[in-house]
């Protein structure tokens, strides 16, 4: 419970137990149950009303970059064509090099 071992709550526990007595201990109790019972719900709604949005933009992140991934390919394809088509052979066709 919120990074907190046994022997840290009892002194939290006592410490409270002198400071509040032990008359106001249940209320104050159930006072920080409301106020986390209250944090939990805020957490929740606020995690169904950004999930959405988080998932809408990752899919249009998504999208854009298969986008881009199709046009580099198409200009890496127009840059290979333009190149072969530019460079004349420089041997000739029965001519081969042994190395």
């Amino acid at each position: 419970m919120f990074g907190l071992g046994a022997g840290e709550i009892l002194i939290i526990l006592v410490i409270a137990f002198l400071l509040f007595g032990p008359k106001q201990l249940p209320e104050i109790g159930r006072q920080v149950g409301k106020a986390v019972k209250g944090l939990k719900e805020t957490a929740d709604d606020l995690k169904k009303t950004v999930e959405p949005e988080i998932n809408l933009i990752q899919q249009e992140v998504k999208q854009v970059e298969q986008d881009l991934q199709a046009s580099m390919k198409d200009a890496e394809e127009e840059i290979n064509q333009a190149t072969n088509i530019n460079q004349p052979s420089s041997e000739p066709a029965g001519d081969s090099k042994a190395s």
